[in-house]
């Protein structure tokens, strides 16, 4: 048994690649049904946010990364070895709890990941499997601990944030300015939240669902609009920001082009931190647009991590240590079926010489019949009882794949020792 994550990340790709791949929770269930069915994984979740799209799978024979890569590559349209990473077994624990807890975040030490993490393995629970289960309902706690225990979280820094920060650029302060959010997700909360504390004066949000917009609205002092409201009143904002879930563009040039000829000389900030991307590519080319995007956040990343770099060893340090302990239950767990097997195993063959010694002595009485029948047993019992207890004793101290993957090998429990003989035969 093996566990392996394939990836691919803010690091890895850009934006254009990211937004491809992205799936959405119905597309996620079906692909990692797939898998399990082809018997590509025997568990698997899919991690799929704005900055990455991470399958963990459990893996007997090493032999995943190609039907994942493949999986991943029909959802791009092309080769994705390029923008792809593969991390196995503890590097593949460490690297989700590093996600979990914000260390791997484009913005060091954001909250909103540990949320994505939770709802990710919540919606693929129907494929995961206890390997997984475990692995991230423990990512949360070392995500909650590395939180509580270091300043990586120090802030609360987020997406939402950072594309604030970066309209400042454009505006200097943002007191009294007008924006409109697109969306009413907790992305459009964390933005309402950042541009009301700046002092933005009047803030709009609109929505494909209007409840779902008035209730932001009133939670966030705004007003509600439905989406076909919002293009009229796009002339009145200095700042959109969009983070719906569309699966396709829904700014489009014809909409802020006529808003801009009511606006005069002053200067529209979109802020896009929806993946796929909310706005067009080209709605940047306009006068007077500026147009940024997940990628076009990196420098706020870069001057928030220089910030927070010095909680990232006191992080890394519980990280590390929650990786042992999550492999050495990980490793106990794969022992257990294995000592069964092997001592279930040895009893087939102690029965097997048993039953053909006995037709050879033959005579023997019921009292003669049992007492060598209890020999055989003491015997197997000694010649098991060491072997049993280092595999468990390996387990215990996090070596115990390694072993038990020897003691297949062995004790002909891996299947090869029948294959051979089948292709004799």
């Amino acid at each position: 048994m093996s566990l392996l994550v394939v990836g691919v990340n803010h690091r890895t790709a850009p934006i254009e690649i990211r937004e491809k791949i992205c799936f959405g929770k119905a597309d996620a269930r079906q692909a990692l049904r797939d898998l399990r069915e082809s018997g590509a994984a025997s568990e698997a979740v899919m991690l799929s946010t704005c900055n990455r799209t991470e399958i963990y799978v459990v893996d007997r024979d090493d032999e995943s990364i190609a039907p994942v890569r493949d999986l991943l590559s029909s959802r791009l349209g092309e080769d994705v070895s390029a923008y792809t990473y593969v991390h196995r077994d503890r590097d593949a624990v460490r690297h989700l709890y590093s996600v979990s807890s914000g260390i791997d975040s484009m913005i060091l030490g954001e909250a909103q990941i540990h949320g994505q993490v939770r709802d990710a393995w919540e919606d693929s629970r129907e494929e995961s499997g206890a390997a997984l289960n475990r692995l991230f309902q423990s990512s949360l706690l070392v995500g909650s601990r590395v939180r509580e225990e270091t300043g990586i979280g120090r802030g609360a820094a987020s997406v939402s944030s950072a594309a604030v920060q970066l309209s400042k650029k454009i505006f200097g302060s943002l007191s009294g300015r007008r924006a409109m959010v697109l969306g009413a997700g907790d992305v459009a909360a964390i933005a309402l939240e950042c541009l009301r504390k700046e002092g933005v004066r009047v803030a709009i949000v609109a929505n494909r669902t209007y409840e779902r917009a008035q209730a932001l609205a009133v939670e966030h002092q705004a007003v509600a609009m439905h989406y076909d409201e919002c293009w009229t009143n796009l002339h009145s904002v200095d700042i959109l920001l969009c983070s719906t879930a569309s699966p396709r563009t829904i700014v489009e040039i014809g909409h802020v082009a006529p808003a801009l000829e009511a606006r005069g000389d002053r200067p529209l900030c979109i802020l896009d931190i929806a993946l796929p991307r909310d706005v067009e590519a080209n709605v940047g080319e306009l006068d007077n647009v500026f147009l940024y995007d997940l990628d076009d956040l990196k420098a706020a990343a870069a001057a928030n991590l220089e910030r927070r770099s010095e909680d990232v060893p006191a992080a890394e340090k519980i990280v590390g240590s929650e990786v042992d302990k999550y492999w050495q239950w990980l490793s106990g767990l794969a022992a257990v079926p294995v000592v069964t097997e092997f001592r279930a195993h040895m009893d087939r063959l102690r029965a097997d010489e048993l039953a053909s010694a006995l037709r050879k002595i033959g005579g023997l009485n019921e009292q003669q019949a049992e007492g060598i029948e209890h020999f055989s047993r003491a015997l197997m019992n000694k010649f098991l009882h060491e072997p049993s207890v280092r595999l468990k004793s390996a387990a215990a101290n996090g070596r115990g794949l390694g072993v038990i993957d020897v003691a297949r090998y062995l004790f002909a429990m891996d299947g090869e020792t029948k294959k051979e003989k089948d292709g004799e035969g």
